[in-house]
């Protein structure tokens, strides 16, 4: 867990447990967290796939139509982008029938989305949050961080100027 008491999840490929947990608890401790056991986040998260589409590109009619017929479960819309979700099973399905349709995605991955958030509002909790999940994707073991924070767009300015 780190500051606020915000939910990490940190995914690692390592030949080293021993070395790979000390660097981890270091970058927890460091920064107002704490490491827990194995597995004890995980039930905050949701493995899913996550297509990203620029709005330029296409119209929302056009993607709603073709992303929901190959199995989306969900599209969310911000200033710049579409963010389409499938349940795991369905992701390669719903990529191939996009790009099957010609439409362009900048990123499709599998990741993990959490089921809740911890809303984040104080600018030295923010502060200490970004500098551990920074510190953690910096080390060479650490394949992904997931992290249930929200932290406003004013205190994230504040916090990473």
């Amino acid at each position: 867990y780190g500051p606020a008491g915000v939910a990490v999840m940190v995914s690692c490929l390592t030949d080293n447990r021993n070395r790979t947990v000390a660097e981890i608890r270091v970058a927890f401790s460091r920064n107002g967290g704490s490491l827990g056991e194995s597995g004890c986040v995980g039930w905050m998260f949701n493995s899913k796939g996550l297509i990203i589409i620029n709005k330029d590109t296409i119209d929302e009619d056009t993607l709603m139509l073709a992303a929901l017929d190959a199995g989306a479960e969900d599209i969310q819309s911000d200033d710049d982008n579409y963010e389409v979700t499938s349940e795991q099973e369905n992701f390669h399905q719903l990529r191939q029938a996009l790009t099957d349709a010609d439409i362009k995605y900048e990123s499709a991955e599998l990741t993990m989305i959490p089921s809740s958030t911890v809303r984040v509002e104080n600018v030295k909790e923010a502060s200490q949050i970004l500098r551990m999940i920074e510190q953690l994707e910096d080390l060479d073991d650490v394949q992904q961080v997931h992290a249930n924070f929200d932290i406003p767009d004013d205190i994230l300015e504040e916090a990473a100027g």
